[in-house]
């Protein structure tokens, strides 16, 4: 039986609707599926990467309460934060040694060591070898000994040899040359400084 020519406009119509309908809600979920996750409503909150944590350190011998962004370096807040300017700033990445500092005892790179990492332990600075007014025995020893023409590198250095002695205190040239190895000197004074290391293992005998 042939349909009326109104039925068939009128299920036309109902096709379109539901075509729409359908096509309408793809897109509205496609929109859903690309909007930002800050307008979606549903998203997770996003960590706080600058937020501030605390430290707490002993430097020189002394204890000290920090509150420190979680990309601060070591070197930086040594400088910055609590005026230890004999750490020295030079490459920032862990290849002259300028900016040595012992942690526990342990010489380190303080540009390549988090802030965050040194919670909880002791830190010493070439500040920290001072005995009183009187340098100590490494630095006296750089200083009989000319291991120095700039001096940028001289504290770092310092410090690298102060950790050499105190694991080894009577180092063997050899084993100077080798532990001295990460830190640079661009005057080349290295016989001078391998000098200054054997003089300071005399030094801290006496």
């Amino acid at each position: 039986m042939k349909r009326h020519h109104t039925e068939i406009e009128d299920d036309a119509a109902e096709h379109e609707i539901s075509r729409r309908t359908f096509l309408g809600s793809m897109s509205a979920a496609v929109a859903g599926a690309a909007m930002p996750a800050t307008m979606s409503g549903t998203e997770k909150p996003t960590p706080n990467v600058g937020a501030s944590g605390m430290v707490r350190l002993v430097l020189n011998g002394r204890r000290h309460d920090l509150s420190v962004e979680p990309r601060s370096t070591l070197l930086h807040v040594l400088r910055d934060k609590l005026g230890m300017t004999g750490t020295k700033l030079g490459c920032e990445r862990g290849e002259c040694g300028a900016c040595t500092v012992l942690i526990d005892g342990i010489a380190r790179y303080s540009c390549l060591t988090l802030a965050l990492e040194v919670d909880g332990k002791e830190v010493t600075t070439i500040e920290g070898l001072l005995r009183g007014d009187n340098v100590g025995p490494v630095q006296q020893a750089f200083v009989e000994q000319d291991a120095f023409q700039c001096g940028y590198c001289t504290p770092g250095q310092i410090m690298a040899a102060e950790a050499l002695l105190r694991k080894i205190p009577n180092p063997s040239m050899e084993e100077i040359r080798e532990e001295m190895s990460g830190n640079l000197c661009r005057c080349g004074a290295y016989q001078h400084i391998f000098r200054a290391v054997h003089r300071a293992a005399e030094l801290r005998k006496a």
